[in-house]
């Protein structure tokens, strides 16, 4: 592939040097390589995505794939996975921020995965921050001092393994431009980050290791492999170097997870219950189905039946391939003012990673540092060895309908209520550059508002739904709760204040809308700087 040429490839200049020193000239010519190498592929998954919905919406329901059959049925197994991220029972996620950044890889979990996608708001100065900050935290350099004078620096004893998650298939990088098309998200994410840190860790033998979410066939899965290989290749080092997590957090990739892990065979070390984003895509996928309304996200947990099926199918898949099966994110945070509330919640903490362990998972997510001793201390009564590959649970059998039948449950005005103040509260923070928001006790990313966002807009559109008391659910509803919004919640204070109508504003149009907007990332976007 020639170089790029200086008309080939535009973007956005950058108003510190330091973040220059991200998009160097280098950065430009990989990234125009890319772009023209994969994006028809790109585009072409992302039109197969909506085809395969179309399809859904008219009544199809997802299932196996008759055509792979001899893959879930073959005998393979994935790579040997790397010494040091054999032991990952706990991990810790969040944004690129720089005092985020150091907290996560001083925190004690095994794992930090450093979030381009649903924990951040993809403003242009906070992306190549975000990659300034990861290049300073590998080369064990970073440091912050906060407005009032409070220092943090990475502690020399760190050993908390680094993970990258870039934005997932279906998102842009506007600011940046290759023959005049918008160039993905995915690769400018995985790129930059490859580009300054892959040759300094592999050394260290510490990757460098991403975690990729949001697909949704293994189609989708072989592109990323074919992209980590270009890049190997680009960057000197031998294939297989890179290696991947990948988040099953789509309804269609639960039916195709032996495919993507033979996808991806060489490379991958791991699936993950991405818990939140897959009830959104339950949501998605069953938009236009009737009998497959689910209840309030608050009545939603792992033990329903579809939910605990997927979990433990994700088990049995992984460890007879080899590979590690992680759990979910508990998005609880302490709740220091109010200790009988707080006992409350990590109860909650307690019992679900309970779970987790006794059903065989490698691993599990927190949001919240507070939670890491929690978490650690029942994955180390629980697993004594550094993961439980050899958990095999042969008693685990799955149908499609297991997989698909919907959870009984109600809605009550007050969870109604809830799912409209979130989503409010959450797209008013995104649109001011946050995308990890602490809301009622829980940390709110994409992933937990778009639930919300997505059950308003199903209940609303399927018609003829009730409230538990018995009275009508129904767009009246809705628009007295929008008008009367600021009785409920004061934006005084809060994040992203200042956005707080265009926010209500936006929900608003979204639920009266037709067609279910695919991510409410998309339009957002639109409206960053």
């Amino acid at each position: 592939m020639s170089a790029a040429s200086p008309s080939a490839i535009a973007a956005q200049p950058s108003a510190t040097a330091a973040h220059a020193a991200v998009l160097t000239a280098a950065a430009l010519e990989l990234l125009t390589e890319l772009h023209r190498r994969f994006e028809p592929t790109r585009q072409a998954l992302l039109a197969a995505r909506r085809e395969r919905q179309a399809r859904f919406d008219a009544g199809e329901l997802p299932d196996f794939l008759p055509e792979t059959q001899a893959i879930r049925d073959g005998d393979w197994r994935v790579a040997e996975i790397p010494e040091a991220i054999r032991d990952r029972r706990v991990e810790i996620t969040g944004p690129v921020d720089r005092k985020m950044i150091i907290n996560a890889l001083n925190s004690g979990a095994k794992v930090f995965m450093a979030d381009f996608e649903d924990s951040s708001s993809p403003v242009w100065e906070a992306m190549l921050e975000g990659q300034q900050n990861l290049r300073d935290a590998v080369a064990g350099a970073i440091e912050y001092t906060s407005p009032e004078g409070k220092h943090y620096a990475l502690k020399p004893d760190s050993k908390t393994v680094l993970m990258v998650r870039p934005r997932g298939w279906h998102l842009d990088e506007k600011h940046v431009m290759v023959d005049g098309q918008r160039i993905s998200g995915s690769l400018f994410d995985l790129a930059l980050f490859a580009l300054h840190n892959a040759t300094t860790l592999a050394a260290k033998g510490l990757g460098p290791f991403f975690y990729l979410p949001k697909l949704q066939s293994h189609r989708e899965a072989a592109l990323w492999d074919e992209v980590m290989a270009f890049v190997e290749v680009r960057l000197g080092l031998p294939i297989g170097t890179i290696k991947a997590t990948v988040l099953i957090e789509t309804l269609p990739a639960v039916f195709e997870m032996d495919e993507i892990l033979h996808a991806l065979r060489g490379r991958i070390v791991g699936l993950n219950c991405g818990r939140w984003d897959y009830i959104f895509s339950y949501l998605k996928t069953f938009r236009a189905h009737r009998d497959r309304v689910l209840p309030e996200r608050t009545q939603i947990g792992m033990t329903v039946p579809f939910l605990k099926a997927y979990s433990e199918w994700l088990i049995r898949v992984c460890h007879r391939r080899g590979a590690f099966a992680m759990g979910g994110m508990a998005a609880q945070i302490p709740i220091s003012r109010d200790p009988e509330a707080n006992e409350i919640a990590m109860a909650k903490v307690r019992a679900d990673k309970q779970r987790e362990v006794s059903a065989g998972h490698d691993g599990t997510w927190v949001a919240h540092p507070g939670l890491i001793p929690i978490a650690q201390g029942i994955f180390d009564a629980g697993m004594a060895t550094p993961n439980q590959l050899h958990v095999t649970r042969d008693d685990v059998t799955v149908t499609r309908d297991a997989l698909i039948t919907p959870s009984s449950g109600s809605i009550t005005r007050t969870g109604f209520l809830n799912n409209i103040d979130v989503c409010v509260r959450y797209v008013a923070a995104w649109l001011d550059g946050l995308g990890c928001v602490p809301i009622h006790h829980l940390m709110e990313d994409a992933a937990t508002a778009e639930i919300s966002r997505a059950q308003l807009w199903q209940w609303l559109h399927v018609g003829g739904l009730t409230f538990d008391d018995g009275t009508p659910l129904d767009f009246a509803a809705f628009d007295a709760a929008i008008a009367a919004i600021r009785s409920r919640v004061d934006p005084a204070g809060l994040p992203g204040e200042q956005m707080f109508d265009e926010a209500v504003a936006l929900l608003s149009a979204w639920t009266h809308a037709d067609d279910l907007v695919e991510f409410l990332t998309l339009p957002c976007y639109e409206l960053l700087p």
